[in-house]
């Protein structure tokens, strides 16, 4: 199986590559044309894959789909994996696009100017993908040895959707959080830009730049999501790969959609209740799995990836209906 892993990462390597090297070589602030073009792109290829896991996990290539899953206790065979990763990455996908608004908040405060902000979220991926792959293989190795930390898991993300309902968005600006002030305790950091450099000597000292500043903040909201969002992904499986993976398209298409995405953030007013309802969702479904599966049967993950998508949608059209209603007073 750890042939597939390396043809995986290599896979995103060489996306990122073309990415970086090819389509944003030059440093320049993408076209909404672009940013649909590209997400386009990453969801045709997350597309292609689900089918290929079907295929793959049917003929167990490279040893996939030889192992019992620890969430429902079957063997992954083609049609349930690819079901598994589909719903995994739309999940994924969902809770991870308040990440987006907490990203250009960061990029408000800092001042980083728009044609910059795609060198720090390239990068930021990097870090990401390292961060979660570490999250996944514990989360994965504690669910497959200890059953009963899946129902912690559930516990944990539907307190996490009522206080996400009920809390207000009264947060530290980014300049005023434990991770800035830690910054500039141990480390200069320049008042100006010096091009896509993340650090510069300055006089014999080497000094951090706001685009590292930016990538620190990014790196740190992206962790902090991820506390709830790898979680929720454990509700459908405990399978390593498709965790992992599902994780990295959500990733890729989140970031390539940021510059179309972020100012139309604001419009989705009822983005927030959209989510805590999916994380008391996925909560509940790890709680009353066994009872579930007795009384929806063997397509609950089918009907989950229904339910995560009417939801969305469902917050879309409120809040698409809210914009339209004339203001009173």
């Amino acid at each position: 199986m750890i042939w597939a892993w390396l043809g995986f990462i290599t896979f995103v390597g060489i996306l990122l590559a073309l990415d970086l090297g090819v389509f944003n070589k030059k440093a320049h602030a993408p076209s909404m044309k672009e940013a649909l073009a590209f997400t386009g792109g990453v969801v045709a290829l997350a597309l292609l894959f689900t089918a290929l896991v079907w295929v793959g996990y049917h003929n167990h290539w490279l040893g996939l789909g030889n192992h019992l899953d620890a969430v429902d206790g079957r063997i992954n065979d083609g049609r349930l994996a690819a079901v598994k990763f589909l719903t995994g990455y739309v999940i994924e996908l969902s809770l991870s696009m308040d990440n987006v608004f907490v990203i250009a908040l960061i990029f408000q405060h800092l001042r980083i100017p728009t044609h910059l902000q795609h060198r720090v979220l390239f990068w930021g991926i990097l870090g990401a993908l390292a961060m979660r792959g570490a999250m996944i293989g514990v989360g994965a190795a504690l669910v497959a040895r200890y059953h009963w930390i899946l129902y912690l898991f559930g516990a944990f993300l539907i307190y996490t959707g009522i206080r996400m309902l009920v809390t207000t968005n009264e947060e530290d600006a980014p300049g005023e959080t434990w991770v800035m002030r830690q910054l500039r305790k141990y480390f200069p950091i320049t008042e100006q830009f010096h091009g896509q450099r993340f650090s510069v000597m300055l006089n014999g000292r080497r000094w951090l730049t706001p685009l590292a500043v930016a990538l620190v903040l990014v790196e740190t909201t992206d962790l902090i999501f991820a506390v709830d969002s790898i979680p929720a992904i454990f509700a459908i499986t405990a399978d390593p790969f498709l965790v992992f993976t599902s994780n990295v398209f959500a990733i890729l298409c989140l970031r390539s959609l940021y510059f179309g995405l972020a100012g139309l953030i604001e419009r989705f007013k009822y983005l927030k209740v959209s989510l805590s309802i999916i994380l008391a969702l996925v909560g509940v479904k790890m709680l009353t799995s066994k009872w579930l599966v007795q009384v929806v049967g063997e397509s609950l993950n089918f009907w989950m990836l229904g339910l995560v998508a009417g939801i969305l949608l469902a917050g879309a059209l409120a809040s698409s209906w809210r914009r339209d209603q004339p203001s009173v007073g």
